[in-house]
């Protein structure tokens, strides 16, 4: 019975272990995928947006204080990347991961990194003005049927 209870223990721990390290060795490959398509880039600029409203708001904190909530803030990333990992590896293998920092390293995919803020900012407009659009002819319709 002892040995038995010794090969399992002796198995999970292995499995455990193994998770742990291709979990690691995912974290680190989605994190430079991050870093290759832009996305690392966004959150460290969301976070600098973030804190610029909140400095305005809070003209009486020294900067100093600012400075050391932004790196704190900026350290968060990792918190953020652990978050979104369940997420990725669900969907996207390793193997998925690896292909797309290559993408990202070609000719088109650095394009596509260095043209997608401006593609985001204007689709949003875009989907802003369609959504008006969607809204006006529901209200169309509801006014047709005799609601108000």
């Amino acid at each position: 019975m002892k040995k038995i209870l010794f090969l399992i223990s002796i198995t999970l721990l292995t499995v455990n272990l193994s998770f742990g390290q291709s979990n690691n060795e995912y974290k680190e490959t989605l994190k430079k995928m991050f870093e290759s398509c832009g996305t690392m880039d966004v959150y460290k600029v969301t976070i600098k947006q973030i804190i610029k409203i909140s400095k305005e708001q809070k003209s009486n904190v020294p900067n100093k204080v600012w400075n050391q909530i932004e790196d704190e803030m900026l350290m968060s990333i990792d918190d953020l990347v652990d978050m979104l990992l369940p997420v990725y590896n669900k969907h996207l293998s390793l193997e998925d991961l690896q292909k797309l920092i290559e993408f990202y390293q070609t000719p088109i995919g650095k394009k596509l990194t260095a043209e997608n803020p401006k593609i985001a900012q204007e689709s949003m407009i875009a989907g802003q003005k369609w959504g008006e659009k969607l809204e006006a002819k529901i209200v169309s319709k509801l006014l047709e049927k005799g609601f108000k």
